[in-house]
């Protein structure tokens, strides 16, 4: 599974997504409840830069 890229498609509007194959967008994010979430669990794998939500699974 590829890494998470940051895209803002619109000012002010920050997003987490992922690709499949084809290019098209897997999984979509945004950013502040995805870094809330991040920071409210404390990981028991480390994971690679741009896996950081991969980290416990």
């Amino acid at each position: 599974m590829p890494a998470r890229e940051l895209i803002e498609p619109t000012p002010g509007d920050k997003r987490y997504v992922r690709r499949d194959d084809q290019g098209q967008f897997k999984e979509v994010a945004d950013v502040g409840k995805a870094s809330a979430a991040d920071q409210k669990r404390q990981a028991k794998a480390k994971s690679k830069p741009g896996y950081g939500d991969k980290g416990d699974r």
